[in-house]
């Protein structure tokens, strides 16, 4: 008990020492609250995920890298953090928008509030405001340049704050996987997650800004995961004589991932298998010859209803995207890149009918768009990490098949 006393203090001595703060907008719509977090500024693109639960997850995950994440659940931080919950190795939200700040830490596990959590990772943040009201502005009118500014800095002409807000760089054309990627490769050992046997498969993974729900999830299945940075080569996939490939989630523009675009490219033309998700998705879509485009203001949060055409189950994903992949739904086309055969848009977003997942018929490769790992959010979709696990067994029972063919001719 004596762990949850000390968070709900020190909250409350923060909530007291909270400062004037002002998130401004690039249109120019500014709204007034209290510091929450560190003090000072913090620039980024101003987006809103629909999540309940799962706060410590969504300001750990790297795929919010350079954006300012508005919480549309008015009630945020009352089960403080703890060092078990973080998706990766930091917060990598540039700053975060709340309502109603938990004024003290209510849960067994937690080991500190939020705000101390905040302000020791510099994340910038602002509380008070209506965020009902900024959700359906950022709604009606997209996602925008953001910025919050607290203490002094919120002392400044609003003028100069907007135009501060207006000359910082667009996250289209942005190119982040490399700055959230792991510096040096590492391993996902099977038996540290549960496993029992001897690993089942080599599965090599490129860090875009993968969450560690990921390699809990096939290491949980059998599968021995090498994590290599953003930048890998091909060669250093080939070094692993790995059984698949897998691309992760990430920040950014896909337009930018030309090197990572290559990279995939030689991972078909090998014939391994393959899966992504999110980012890894939008890459996939880019080697097949199909173009991406920025959303309006996106899919983030765990409860956004998607379509499984193999199964015709609607599915509950948790999701975190900002560009999509602009593939024809409800066909089966040939890859405009046609090396790559026949494709089909495998799962569809049942709020806009965006792309959510395609799949290669003549290939053993397919990717999603959101997030079955689901930190957090629900669990409707783990089943695929199962589909991948499945592609590998088929390759494997081929190559064995082709290996005794051949000693049988050559007896």
């Amino acid at each position: 008990m004596s762990q949850n006393h000390s968070p709900s203090a020190a909250s409350a001595a923060g909530s007291a020492a909270a400062q004037p703060a002002l998130l401004v907008l690039e249109d120019g719509t500014v709204h007034r609250g209290r510091s929450y977090g560190a003090v000072g500024t913090t620039l980024g693109e101003a987006v809103f995920t629909t999540g309940m639960t799962g706060y410590q997850e969504t300001l750990t995950d790297p795929s919010y890298a350079r954006q300012i994440v508005v919480q549309t659940f008015p009630h945020i931080g009352n089960t403080g953090v703890n060092d078990e919950d973080p998706e990766s190795r930091a917060m990598f939200v540039a700053g975060y928008v709340v309502r109603d700040a938990a004024r003290r830490a209510s849960n067994w596990r937690a080991q500190r509030t939020l705000d101390e959590e905040l302000q020791a990772q510099g994340v910038v943040g602002i509380q008070g405001v209506d965020t009902r009201a900024i959700t359906r502005h950022l709604r009606s009118e997209g996602s925008m340049k953001a910025g919050i500014f607290s203490g002094e800095a919120a002392e400044r002409p609003v003028a100069e704050l907007v135009a501060e807000v207006q000359g910082q760089p667009s996250m289209a054309g942005a190119r982040l996987a490399e700055e959230v990627t792991t510096v040096q490769p590492y391993t996902v050992e099977p038996a540290d997650h549960g496993w029992e046997s001897e690993p089942l498969f080599e599965v090599a993974a490129i860090d875009l800004g993968i969450k560690a729900a990921t390699p809990r999830h096939l290491a949980q299945r059998g599968v021995r995961l090498h994590v290599l940075p953003a930048t890998a080569s091909y060669q250093d996939i080939a070094a692993l004589d790995p059984d698949g490939v897998f691309l992760s989630n990430g920040p950014g523009d896909p337009a930018t991932a030309d090197a990572q675009v290559e990279l995939l490219t030689q991972v078909l033309d090998a014939g391994l298998p393959f899966f992504g998700i999110c980012f890894g998705n939008q890459i996939f879509g880019r080697t097949l010859g199909f173009g991406t485009y920025k959303l309006p203001f996106g899919h983030r949060g765990p409860n956004q209803p998607v379509m499984d055409k193999a199964t015709g189950r609607v599915e509950i994903t948790s999701q975190n995207h900002g560009f999509a992949v602009d593939a024809p739904l409800g066909e089966v086309v040939t890859a405009p890149n046609e090396r790559f055969g026949r494709v089909e848009v495998s799962h569809w977003s049942l709020n806009d009918q965006v792309v959510e997942g395609l799949r290669l018929l003549d290939r053993p490769a397919f990717s999603v768009q959101f997030h079955p790992e689901s930190a957090a959010g629900p669990h409707d979709s783990a089943g695929l990490f199962d589909r991948f696990i499945t592609l590998m067994q088929q390759r494997s029972a081929a190559a064995g098949t082709a290996a005794a063919q051949t000693t049988s001719e050559g007896a």
